[in-house]
């Protein structure tokens, strides 16, 4: 049997309501919010923080295949999923690859990654899917979009879910769509894009997955199903016989809103946080076709609930409301401001961040073998004992850690002003300069602890830049 050993996932902190977006506008107060990226993450670094959440525990060497799924991919020619990879510390022979421009590009990783399984081609996958999409301003998809990732880990044993069977339905229609020359989401008109597109195709494909494998509604204790806005999975899983209240997985639109690519496999997620050994879980995905899944909840499921998992329950009670739409418009590099009078960001080398990807990336420096002494950067003499050569690799990205001092830095150019410059002391020894991101001014205190989270530094030259920051312990 093959399926899911794993899951994670991730949902940033900050939630925009949408009433404060209608009513900037000067329209009606709507209900809801959406969760919102920071300034400085991306699918990227979300996928990095689902795949982490997920993985806790796990060896990432072991890991034989990896997939990133996103329709907002950083970069339109250079793989993600190599980068997440190094962040995350796997082995360079591992076989990673990008699935993208369709919001079943999750789904079809998952596909994927089972597939590479069954076929014996590798033994435990990892798939990450993240998404931040973006809908013109005051516009019914700025509404309905949020921020999010999920991860799972597949594999042949230890499985918490077997997946079962599989079914798709392929379709060619321009209902949702985004050039490559376009910065927003376009849509036709709702009418045709649910009539024809939507509607239509989920239900095709959820009736013939129960027909071939000769199943009913009720021998499922849980449907997840994309949902394009917060209707629409009602008319058709009633459609499809399926009870709206107890096996409809709820949708999470007005607390996090449709996440894209990681809406399926982020409410899949949500599902088997709650699911009990034996349930029979249907995920549909949508986005130019249908998959469907259908799982098989095991024993297991009970260990990887016990485990300290960020998952989607704790995502959704750690959360700040961001109370400032045009700050929302500034993350997103809507509008323009007047920037400070500094010189233009340098460009990073590409040498310079080859040459130190495994400190930047994975966060790696050097622990002493006489003293004991960790440091990073990586050294060549020790700064307690002054031993020379004696190292060994020390990798920083989990460990415990605490604010040693910090300074509010309100001059410093800054998407989110005031730049808080944190020293940082790990449990174990070892000290780290770096930003702290996701904070509130007020509560920055020495001596709280702090995590570390894996952001984006800059931009300047078509290249991102990625390295560590600490954070706030979200709980």
């Amino acid at each position: 049997m093959v399926g899911i050993t794993s899951y994670g996932a991730y949902i940033p902190k900050y939630r925009l309501g949408r009433a404060d977006i209608s009513t900037s506008w000067g329209g009606p107060a709507l209900h809801g919010e959406k969760a919102v990226a920071n300034f400085d993450e991306d699918s990227i670094t979300m996928a990095v923080a689902a795949a982490r959440d997920c993985m806790n525990g796990i060896d990432p060497k072991t890991i034989n295949a990896l997939y990133f799924a996103s329709t907002s991919s950083p970069y339109k020619e250079k793989q993600a999923a190599a980068t997440i990879g190094a962040v995350l510390d796997m082995k360079s022979e591992i076989f990673s690859v990008d699935i993208s421009q369709s919001l079943r590009a999750g789904t079809n990783a998952i596909a994927a990654a089972l597939d590479s399984i069954q076929s014996n081609s590798a033994k435990n996958a990892l798939v990450c899917a993240a998404d931040i999409r973006l809908g013109l301003p005051n516009g019914p998809r700025e509404f309905a979009y949020g921020d999010g990732a999920a991860a799972f880990t597949l594999g042949s044993e230890n499985l918490i879910a077997t997946i079962d069977a599989k079914y798709s339905i392929s379709d060619e229609i321009i209902d949702v769509w985004r050039s490559d020359k376009d910065i927003y989401v376009r849509s036709w008109e709702d009418r045709f894009t649910k009539d024809k597109g939507y509607n239509k195709i989920v239900f095709e494909a959820v009736s013939g997955a129960l027909k071939k494998y000769k199943l009913k509604p009720k021998d499922f204790s849980k449907a997840v199903f994309y949902s394009p806005d917060g209707r629409a999975v009602g008319s058709v899983a009633r459609k499809l016989g399926f009870d709206i209240k107890s096996q409809v997985q709820d949708i999470m639109y007005d607390t996090v809103g449709n996440t894209g690519a990681a809406y399926a496999p982020m409410l899949l997620v949500a599902a088997l946080e709650e699911a009990k050994p034996g349930d029979r879980l249907l995920v549909a995905s949508y986005g130019d076709g249908c998959d469907v899944f259908i799982l098989t909840v095991t024993p297991e499921i009970e260990n990887i609930q016990a485990k300290n998992k960020r998952g989607i329950k704790c995502h959704l009670k750690s959360k700040k409301v961001l109370n400032s739409y045009q700050k929302y418009l500034r993350w997103r590099d809507i509008i323009s401001v007047e920037p400070a009078p500094r010189p233009p960001l340098q460009v990073p080398s590409a040498v310079s961040l080859w040459r130190d990807r495994k400190g930047g990336l994975a966060l790696y420096g050097s622990k002493c073998k006489n003293c004991g002494m960790p440091q990073y950067p990586a050294q060549r003499i020790c700064i307690k004992c002054q031993a020379k050569d004696e190292f060994e690799d020390y990798c920083f990205a989990n460990r415990k850690a605490t604010l040693f001092t910090f300074s509010h830095d309100n001059l410093a150019p800054a998407i989110d002003p005031p730049v808080t410059l944190s020293v940082v002391n790990f449990e174990g020894g070892g000290r780290i300069t770096c930003d702290m991101t996701d904070r509130e001014i007020e509560e920055v205190k020495v001596g709280m602890p702090v995590e570390m989270t894996f952001r984006k530094i800059r931009y300047a030259g078509g290249i991102y830049d990625y390295w560590w920051k600490c954070m706030p312990i979200r709980e």
